[in-house]
């Protein structure tokens, strides 16, 4: 891990994984029986860039119903949140959603971003240092479920913040860890986070298989990315994204499917995909504000408050240590 700085109220500690990693990942998961790579890869500067026009898009409705809940409740927030605070934004991508939290906080004293794509954090780190020059930004790029250290503060406590929905990329037991994972990382501190919420099918359908195309090519830079890092020969016109709820386990599955018979080389390896096999790619799980506070109870924390929007499309809950 090395740390730098970029700015005078701005520190960048260098976690960022390595390209062996991707390798062994991308090996690993499409040697399998059924093939799947990790959606955490998705997030390189092409794919960050590509995930910040979904969140524009008029099917994706995640991002600005979770602004208008932070909008339409942030004195409540503010309050559960309290004074001197440490936000500690995992999955932090552009840094939007965290800038209409912090105007609402009472004397925020520092920014933790975390991200895995280290041009994308340190570009949305000097946005958010010029519009809060007074916040001091320790900017950390790394896995965030894997190994990475909080520095100690002298004053004040960590809140977690980890918006998007992006808990339900995760299995429920795997959602589990992490929340008892996050828990220990925050000593004590609250998280807010947002949890999609279930709904109808067609809604969900759309939100991740627009009319234009952008998820799709967010997906298949999953494989442009291996082609990039890896010596990778992926055809991407080979390869149909597909994306549907899955009713009978509460989640979008989102796939790249082969159109083919074909043989790709991966560096060093060769594998095989046969016409109609897929690459399972991401999940994306949806709960009821129930099911998701009796996850976050067995995660060790306790439901404080929940907000959400008028059509029940999305929610916010603010949980403290139990």
């Amino acid at each position: 891990m090395s740390s730098s700085h970029t700015k005078a109220n701005t520190v960048l500690h260098d976690y960022e994984p390595k390209e062996e990693d991707f390798l062994g990942a991308v090996i690993s998961g499409l040697s399998r029986p059924e093939k799947s790579l990790p959606s955490k890869f998705f997030y390189d500067e092409a794919g960050s860039q590509l995930f910040d026009e979904i969140c524009l898009l008029e099917e994706y409705y995640p991002t600005r119903t979770e602004l208008q809940i932070l909008n339409l409740f942030q004195n409540e927030i503010s309050a559960q949140i309290g004074s001197d605070c440490h936000l500690v934004e995992f999955g932090s991508g552009s840094s939007i959603k965290v800038r209409a939290l912090l105007n609402a906080l009472e004397t925020p004293l520092g920014y933790v971003p975390i991200d895995i794509s280290r041009e994308h954090l340190l570009k949305a780190a000097k946005a958010f240092s010029a519009q809060f020059p007074d916040i001091s930004v320790s900017a950390i790029c790394a896995d965030y479920t894997a190994e990475f250290a909080l520095t100690s503060i002298s004053k004040g406590r960590y809140v977690g913040f980890f918006p998007g929905s992006t808990i339900g990329n995760f299995t429920p037991h795997e959602a589990t860890v992490f929340l008892r994972l996050i828990k220990n990382k925050l000593k004590g501190g609250g998280l807010l986070i947002g949890v999609d919420l279930v709904k109808n099918p067609e809604i969900l359908n759309a939100a991740y298989d627009d009319a234009l195309g952008v998820t799709a090519a967010f997906n298949k830079n999953l494989l442009a990315r291996c082609n990039r890092e890896l010596r990778a020969e992926f055809d991407l016109t080979t390869f149909d994204h597909r994306a549907f709820f899955n009713e009978s386990l509460s989640r979008i599955e989102m796939h790249l499917v082969s159109n083919r018979d074909q043989l790709v080389r991966v560096g060093d390896h060769v594998l095989s995909f046969s016409s109609g096999e897929g690459i399972h790619t991401e999940n994306s799980y949806k709960y009821t504000i129930k099911s998701f506070q009796n996850l976050a109870s067995a995660a060790g924390f306790k439901p404080i408050q929940c907000w959400a929007d008028p059509q029940g499309l999305f929610s916010i809950h603010y949980l403290s240590v139990a």
